[in-house]
């Protein structure tokens, strides 16, 4: 199976183009033009500590991905080595494999956000308050572990020149739906594409607005699992335990930190699974101390509730009642 197998040498993969490093300058040109209008409008989109954060979280992130490069699209030569059947680099396999990536980027999204374990990689994206292009820098540092919910498009068989390729226009996409500047487009785009309306709703700490429009690129997939909401009423940004902290080691691994205390205090295997692959908010170690907490609290008020009562003797008279 592996007699003709290919190395990253063979494919030139060194020389392959990093498409996000050539459009970095550009996003940040677009970031201080968004900037600068909103101090003419005198709107509160921007703050200078959140986007040095922002700036520091994407700058370490871009570093990671450079060290990363090499291990990432090894696994993809390895599945494309793996796989017999081979589907060569033409036009269509292009289009083919970016809704293959867009489709496992919605369940890797939607998974992030309904377990905890995978929500903290990616918290860093969400704590802000803010919503403006710089917030497409903010990529938690730990999120490169994903790389296992593609594995099955790579297992297809794409070329992985043509997976490296698709694979950096999704995520470059990101960059301008985060924003308030662009409204509502023209239906056919609302429907079919994530646009900026779609992904403000998808960052809002509002209850109703919760887990909703998990698309990257493609907005259909909502529509197909039921997680699509359109935008009402702007929506308010960030997380529903926001965090007061600049620091972006903080930003990247607060959760994690809480993650860890939790399970110290976990009393056996299910509490463990509960704590790593439940709901983000389901504060498995605090309702359990409550649970405990009120059971010890009943033994008093039923004992308080059991006193026992004065008998009063036939020939006494109640004090409740007045003497003659």
């Amino acid at each position: 199976m592996f007699e003709n197998h290919l190395t990253m040498e063979d494919l030139g993969a060194d020389k392959w183009p990093n498409i996000i490093l050539w459009a970095a300058p550009v996003m940040f040109l677009l970031v201080f033009i968004e900037w600068g209008i909103s101090l003419y409008q005198k709107k509160d989109t921007y703050d200078k500590k959140d986007f040095m954060a922002a700036t520091t979280i994407g700058l370490v992130n871009v570093g990671i991905s450079a060290l990363l490069k090499v291990f990432t699209f090894g696994i993809a030569l390895f599945c494309w080595n793996l796989v017999p059947w081979k589907i060569p680099a033409t036009w269509w396999s292009f289009i083919a494999c970016f809704f293959a990536i867009d489709f496992a980027r919605y369940w890797a999204h939607r998974v992030a956000h309904e377990q905890r374990f995978w929500w903290a990689t990616h918290i860093t994206h969400h704590n802000s308050s803010k919503y403006n292009f710089s917030v497409s820098f903010r990529l938690g540092w730990t999120q490169h572990i994903k790389i296992i919910f593609f594995v099955p498009v790579m297992l297809m068989g794409f070329d992985p020149f043509v997976f490296f390729i698709c694979h950096q226009i999704a995520v470059l996409y990101q960059f301008w739906i985060h924003t308030e500047y662009i409204t509502k487009l023209p239906r056919p785009i609302e429907y079919f594409f994530t646009t900026p309306s779609h992904h403000r709703v998808h960052h809002a700490s509002d209850a109703h607005y919760l887990d909703k429009n998990y698309g990257s690129t493609f907005i259909i997939w909502d529509r197909i699992f039921g997680t699509f909401m359109p935008e009402g009423e702007r929506p308010n940004y960030g997380i529903t335990k926001p965090v007061t902290s600049y620091n972006p080691i903080y930003l990247n691994f607060h959760e994690w930190a809480d993650i860890v205390k939790d399970l110290r205090k976990a009393k056996n295997g299910t509490e463990v699974f509960q704590i790593l692959f439940g709901k983000p908010g389901d504060e498995v170690i605090k309702n359990r101390e409550l649970r405990e907490r009120e059971a010890l609290e009943k033994p008093t008020e039923n004992r308080a509730s059991q006193a026992p009562r004065p008998i009063l003797v036939s020939n006494e008279n109640s004090l409740l009642k007045k003497e003659d």
